[in-house]
């Protein structure tokens, strides 16, 4: 289907929305800018560590609250600009984990686990201080503890480990290389929390560079990497990941990213990017001709290592 329409049918004002990829790479990126052209709103993202599509779905008003390990573009953002600019006003409420502890929650809502045992983060500000007030917990799909410290009930010594509760996202959001007719989804190089988010989820969105015959996929059937019953909409979307990168397809585009930076410091520049490369836009094919050809040829990988070799970076 398209992008407007697995927005209109799987997604809610006020959803729990888990963001697949990984700073710079396959970021849902066409669901994205096609949730905010919806004005969907009050969203409450979470992520392991994410870029570019959660700083603009933030910049966008769409975003109330977020759970993540980190929020930034690298080089581009160390922290993501609009996503700065929201927490430091209050504009989102933000509660913060370690990497692995955003690993760990998604990885109990896949098992159907209420929580996640680990030793990590004692004596941190990670678990010391909380970003989501009492007026919060409780409350929909926000826990009454960020996490709880619990004797180990297998070591009679008294040692205490880390209590995670599980993520369950309403909806997840990837991009993928391939989706089969049939929904199979094949993501080649690393996966991050993909997986893992989309098992936990109720409904899972993938946007992908190809759609492929079925026969094609069962020649590798160990490459796969999701199960069509997992997957409530395919959404076929050439560079869906653009400006980020989608590993084999395109690498990110540091001239985009740059201006994007650009325009994301200032108020009034950032609402004249959102009208012109978002809202002005009614679909993927609209946005990627005012990207130009040259720019995404500029991008394109090398079929053998994945990325653009000699891609001017700065």
């Amino acid at each position: 289907m398209s992008a407007a329409e697995a927005v209109r049918r799987f997604i809610n004002d006020g959803d729990m929305i888990a963001l697949g990829g990984f700073t710079v790479s396959r970021n849902p990126m066409a669901i994205a800018r096609e949730i905010i052209r919806q004005g969907k709103k009050d969203l409450h993202l979470v992520m392991h560590s994410q870029g570019q599509a959660m700083d603009l779905m933030v910049g966008a008003g769409c975003v109330s609250r977020l759970e993540l390990a980190y929020g930034g573009t690298g080089r581009f953002a160390p922290t993501g600009i609009r996503f700065r600019k929201a927490a430091q006003e209050g504009q989102v409420k933000v509660e913060d984990y370690s990497n692995l502890h955003m690993s760990l929650r998604f990885l109990a809502g896949a098992l159907n686990l209420p929580f996640m045992a680990c030793r990590s983060g004692f004596e941190t500000d990670v678990l010391n201080k909380w970003g989501f007030g009492p007026e919060l917990r409780g409350h929909g799909k926000i826990p009454p503890h960020k996490a709880l410290l619990s004797p180990n009930p297998f070591n009679p010594d008294g040692e205490q480990v880390v209590l995670l509760p599980a993520l369950t996202p309403d909806v997840t959001l990837i991009h993928a290389q391939y989706a089969g007719s049939d929904g199979t989804v094949r993501i080649k190089g690393l996966t991050f929390l993909d997986l893992e988010e989309a098992r936990a989820a109720s409904r899972v969105i993938v946007t992908c560079e190809e759609v492929v015959p079925q026969g094609f996929l069962r020649q590798d059937p160990d490459q796969n990497s999701l199960p069509p019953f997992l997957v409530d909409a395919v959404v076929p979307v050439a560079y869906g990941a653009h400006p980020t990168a989608c590993h084999f397809f395109y690498d990110y585009d540091p001239r985009h990213l740059n201006f994007y930076r650009q325009q994301a410091s200032d108020d009034q520049a950032f609402q004249r990017y959102l009208r012109e490369w978002v809202l002005d836009l009614p679909d993927q094919e609209a946005y990627l001709a005012k990207v130009g050809s040259s720019d995404l040829m500029n991008i394109k990988a090398n079929t053998q290592v994945g990325y653009a070799p000699g891609l001017d970076r700065r």
